[in-house]
């Protein structure tokens, strides 16, 4: 009985090449310079620019441009509305964004579609109709005109218009999250006996505390510089019902450059501040909620 060869085919005795994952996009030294050259001709040059103009300023010229009474009283109104109007629009926004997610009714889409028309309005069509409404011979107005309540032409108005083109940014910020979130944990919880506080608490809010931060950080961050639909409703008292964006538009008016610069430098300092803050509490929630998971 002879012993038979097999022959190997002759592919077998090549080298495998592996097939180089072929990417969409360029590699990553063109796509990062491309990225870093867009940021900066987009974001960092008009950033520098803006700080570059206040050295043009002595120490004292501006302290007196930043410091000014009239201008403190505009950071306050401006950070303390702002700051007032994005809490409300996380109540709110979460409520809206919850009966959206949890619960079926008719003209369910319309109302989806109503949460996403501040981004379409144009702000000064907003700030015209919110005045329209609230002021004393509006809709609204004229119904609480008589018991001496008065929400147009104060800072009443102001909060009103900061919470109004706030709202869509926690709503659409909650929204995928709720549609995410995994029920089978609530009807765990509810079958261990936990109320319904107790699995909010426990179950849902950990959930969606880091979509609640970042909406809250992008509500309060569009109401920081928020112009068009407040000048409307505000009045523009000064000291009284005069925001910060208006100060520096009418530095600008006055061709005082350097002065406007100087407060948008403050506006910018302080707004960065608080967006750090935010994103460290968003942080620290992502590492407590993964501990906890």
């Amino acid at each position: 009985m002879t012993s038979s060869t097999i022959s190997l085919p002759l592919t077998a005795a090549r080298p495998v090449r592996k097939r180089s994952s072929r990417r969409v996009l360029p590699g990553f030294n063109l796509t990062l310079g491309f990225t870093l050259f867009y940021l900066s001709l987009i974001v960092l040059i008009p950033l520098s620019a803006l700080v570059f103009k206040t050295f043009t300023l002595t120490w004292e010229q501006f302290w007196v441009a930043v410091a000014s009474p009239r201008v403190v009283a505009s950071y306050q109104l401006t950070f303390g509305a702002s700051l007032i109007a994005a809490l409300v629009n996380v109540v709110f926004g979460l409520l809206v964004a919850w009966v959206l997610v949890r619960y079926p009714f008719p003209g369910k889409k319309i109302i989806d579609a109503l949460v996403d028309l501040p981004f379409a309005l144009p702000t000064a069509v907003a700030g015209i109709a919110l005045t329209a409404l609230l002021a004393d011979n509006g809709w609204v107005g004229q119904v609480l005109a008589p018991y001496d309540v008065k929400l147009a032409f104060n800072r009443n108005g102001i909060v009103i218009a900061l919470i109004f083109i706030g709202l869509p940014f926690v709503v659409r910020t909650v929204q995928p999250v709720l549609e995410d979130a995994e029920k089978e944990l609530e009807e765990a919880a509810t079958c261990l006996g936990a109320s319904r506080w107790q699995t909010f608490r426990f179950v849902i809010f950990p959930t969606i505390a880091p979509a609640l931060l970042t909406g809250f950080a992008m509500a309060f961050a569009r109401a920081v510089g928020e112009y068009g639909s407040v000048i409307f409703i505000a009045g523009n008292m000064p000291m009284v019902s005069e925001i910060t964006p208006l100060i520096i538009i009418g530095k600008l008016e006055q061709y005082d450059y350097a002065g406007a610069a100087a407060v948008a430098v403050v506006m910018l300092g302080f707004s960065f501040i608080l967006l750090l803050i935010i994103n460290a509490l968003q942080a620290w929630q992502r590492r407590r909620s993964g501990a906890a998971s």
